[in-house]
């Protein structure tokens, strides 16, 4: 337990980006808190409300959706949020404790200073406001994964609020519309993570494991529909989704079950859910009737955070001793819609394009080391990168940096086809013929199997007058006009040749035949 995590809420039309207030959204009072997942100690909430209209059939009222996220994210850190111990992935149960983990009388928190930066640089990233001075609060509830009897968190005033994030969306028949969205965020706290419970059915009996919980990201949905210029619906809360694919599915089923239900007479209940991801649907856990009293208190043992910019650094301050907002600012990274930008003006790429480019790990990457070795249009590098090497990469199911075509050897297939020494319909073999023979370059491939291109023009020449005169009546039809006769023509003169002649010259010396 206490790892570090980031806790945040949102609220906006896109519920996969998305996280509520649920409390002043729905009128019900403070949000419920969330279940401790066992991360490394910080959590982020980002609240936004999801407006999402349904489609509704002849005579019917249309329905819309809140939807809410509450998200606690895991922070890459080497030790704890409050403790020195370790955190490390699968480690054996309790073999990462310290006494302040296992909370023994007298124990102290120490705050981690790598979290701290963490969090405000997740508060930047998401153009919110960084509070220079945030309180640390006791949440109290008993369970057996919490020894101490309370969770430190951030409940008054955290160290980050009021912020958004921008999103695209592609739409359109072929998806090369770009919309762009905003999600409000609402604060990023940090948050002690709890143990880690692990039910043994067969024992009947559940064991605690205090070095954290597995998993880097988790989320509660909070829920509602209501018909446009109504008052919001009685709200579900969908607890512990670990993917986003889950998450997206269980939002989906949840609003189609509550509209059934309102249309069938029924009333929704506040309640606690669940999803089950083999059934695909979301499954009662606890009604919230009879809310619990956290009894939220200062934590007495954590004194104010307090951070700076250059303009109120203390003169003569230790650097490290003190967080400056602004240096944190100038190590931020450049985020994801600045780069799929970038790509758009340097390239020339479309916007679906750049989106796939990042979505894929180690992708764009790869897509920029091509660039670097290849004389090919970056169009045509795009179109190979996402179109070829990427389908075969997802009908293999591997990633990226387990490809047998590096960069530098795709680059060199580019340059051939580039140069016209091969076809595309060569290149693809040749592409074909790189995932089965490791170590052999475009070259030798292309030199082995005989696929150069045809450079000797009166030779195609004559390969052409032949196919001509062995089939008069479709150039009979290609005098009249009709395209596909042309088409035809091309396609037996490559079929002679086995694929080594550029259609473009075949299609031009036709051409030319043909008026002579």
């Amino acid at each position: 337990m206490a790892a570090p995590m980031l806790r945040g809420r949102c609220l906006g039309r896109c519920w996969a980006l998305a996280c509520i207030d649920s409390g002043s959204r729905h009128g019900r009072g403070a949000a419920t808190g969330f279940t401790s997942s066992g991360k490394r100690g910080q959590s982020f909430v980002a609240q936004q409300p999801l407006l999402t209209a349904q489609k509704s059939r002849k005579g019917e009222h249309k329905w819309a959706a809140v939807v809410g996220l509450e998200i606690h994210a895991q922070i890459a850190s080497n030790s704890k949020l409050f403790s020195g111990s370790q955190v490390h992935f699968a480690a054996p149960p309790n073999s990462l404790v310290s006494f302040f983990d296992a909370s023994l009388p007298g124990t102290l928190p120490v705050l981690n200073r790598r979290c701290v930066e963490a969090a405000v640089m997740t508060g930047l990233a998401l153009n919110c406001h960084i509070n220079k001075k945030s309180l640390f609060d006791r949440k109290h509830y008993f369970y057996a994964d919490l020894p101490a009897g309370y969770q430190i968190t951030q409940q008054r005033l955290p160290i980050a609020v009021n912020g958004s994030l921008a999103y695209s969306v592609c739409v359109g028949k072929k998806w090369r519309q770009v919309i762009t969205k905003t999600v409000r965020i609402k604060q990023i706290q940090l948050e002690q993570d709890s143990g880690k419970s692990l039910h043994d059915e067969l024992r009947s009996q559940t064991l605690i494991d205090l070095n954290r919980a597995e998993g880097q990201l988790r989320v509660d949905a909070n829920i509602s529909v209501h018909h446009p210029g109504e008052p919001l619906g009685v709200r579900t809360e969908v607890k512990n989704l670990n993917s986003a694919r889950f998450l997206a599915r269980a939002i989906d089923y949840e609003i189609q079950r509550q509209i059934n239900e309102l249309e069938n007479g029924c009333e929704i209940l506040n309640e606690t859910r669940s999803f089950d991801y083999k059934l695909g649907c979301t499954v009662p856990m606890r009604d919230k009737e009879g809310k619990q009293d956290y009894r939220f208190m200062p934590e007495p043992n954590l004194p104010p955070l307090l951070l700076y910019d250059t303009a109120s650094l203390p003169a003569g301050a230790d650097p490290q001793q003190v967080i400056n907002i602004d240096r944190i600012r100038e190590q931020l990274p450049e985020l994801p819609s600045e780069t799929r930008e970038k790509l758009i003006q340097q390239y020339g790429i479309l916007p679906e394009h750049s989106f796939a480019l990042l979505n894929e790990v180690g992708l764009l990457e790869f897509f920029q080391n091509v660039i670097k070795e290849t004389r090919a249009e970056p169009k045509k590098v795009t179109s190979w990168v996402l179109n070829i090497f990427l389908g075969f990469l997802k009908q293999r199911n591997l990633a990226v940096n387990e490809s047998p075509v590096t960069p530098s050897v795709l680059a060199e297939l580019l340059n051939l086809l580039d140069r016209k020494v091969i076809s595309s319909a060569a290149a693809k073999q040749v592409f074909e013929e790189l995932w089965r023979s490791k170590g052999k370059t475009p070259s030798q491939i292309v030199s082995e199997r005989k696929l150069e291109l045809m450079q000797d023009e009166e030779a195609l020449e004559r390969v052409c007058h032949a196919v001509m005169e062995g089939h008069p009546q479709v150039v009979m039809d290609m005098k009249r006009g009709n395209p596909r006769a042309i088409n035809k023509l091309i396609g037996l003169v490559r079929k002679v040749t086995h694929n080594r002649a550029d259609p473009t010259v075949i299609k031009e010396i036709l051409e030319k035949q043909l008026s002579s």
